[in-house]
């Protein structure tokens, strides 16, 4: 499983309108057969600080590289940014979330 991080800065104008800007993105790249997840959220102590949590099964990475889409987004997402993106891309060996034994909780 291929899991990414991305950070990404946005300008305090374009704060609010972000996630509005990344729709057609977010939508298409969950949609595809080989993603597990595509989620964004916002930092808590920034809120022009937005990460982008992706899982793809690397069988369709680059099919996901190859749409149009990141074209697209290399030609738009740069005006709402105050600089270029940082990101962490490691290979794990799962595929998918497990639980976390240190932390369990009891039934209700």
């Amino acid at each position: 499983m291929l899991t990414i991080a991305i950070r990404f800065h946005v300008r305090p104008e374009w704060a609010t309108r972000w996630l509005d800007l990344v729709e057609e993105f977010t939508e298409a790249t969950r949609a595809e057969e080989s993603n597990a997840w595509c989620w964004w959220s916002r930092s808590v102590d920034d809120p022009c600080v937005f990460f982008l949590l992706e899982g793809h099964r690397e069988a369709g990475v680059e099919d996901h590289l190859a749409s149009p889409l990141i074209r697209k987004i290399q030609r738009e997402w740069p005006q709402a940014l105050v600089d270029t993106p940082k990101l962490i891309i490691a290979t794990v060996p799962v595929d998918g979330w497990q639980t976390m034994e240190m932390l369990p909780v009891p039934p209700h």
